[in-house]
């Protein structure tokens, strides 16, 4: 099951009517899923937000309600 970042950044890209590939094809990179296991650079990051039309925060940060206490 995709976690809330991965749900985020599906939203994102279908807000902006892009699909997998569109984005990849849009920051420079070969199409991942979206089913996470890959962890993007902070420069590939800034580009897929550019791309989205969000913030960092918008896409990627953790609220405290996406917090598990027991991982700290």
């Amino acid at each position: 099951m995709p976690g809330k970042k991965n749900l985020r950044m599906k939203a994102a890209r279908a807000a902006v009517g892009l699909s997998q590939a569109d984005l990849a094809e849009a920051v420079g990179v070969t199409r991942q899923t979206e089913a996470g296991g890959y962890n993007p650079t902070l420069n590939l990051c800034v580009a897929i937000c550019k791309a989205l039309r969000v913030t960092l925060n918008d896409l990627f940060w953790e609220d405290e309600s996406d917090v598990d206490p027991d991982a700290l």
